[in-house]
């Protein structure tokens, strides 16, 4: 059966994805490699752009927290603090 997902490299996309876009991507490589179909060398390039996609998606999500961190004011200075309560 054919697939629906773009070829890796072949297409593309010119700069960074969006969070949202790279999140559905790798969310499709997973899909693909649990299916167990491809041929390995096509699992294997794949994989290696999940990998890329993780790290990239990680690094997005830190600058996000970081933001959030800075716009977050108490008594006149920067204080840090957690998006959830942690209550047990």
């Amino acid at each position: 059966m054919p697939s629906s997902r773009p070829p890796t490299g072949a297409s593309a996309p010119q700069g960074p994805l969006r969070f949202e876009e790279a999140l559905e991507r790798l969310e499709q490589i997973v899909d693909g490699l649990e299916g167990g179909e491809l041929p390995l060398e096509d699992a294997l390039a794949r994989f290696e752009e999940g990998v890329g996609l993780t790290r990239a998606l990680g690094e997005q999500l830190t600058q996000a927290e970081r933001r959030v961190e800075q716009l977050v004011r108490e008594g006149g200075g920067l204080v840090a603090k957690p998006l959830a309560e942690d209550t047990p």
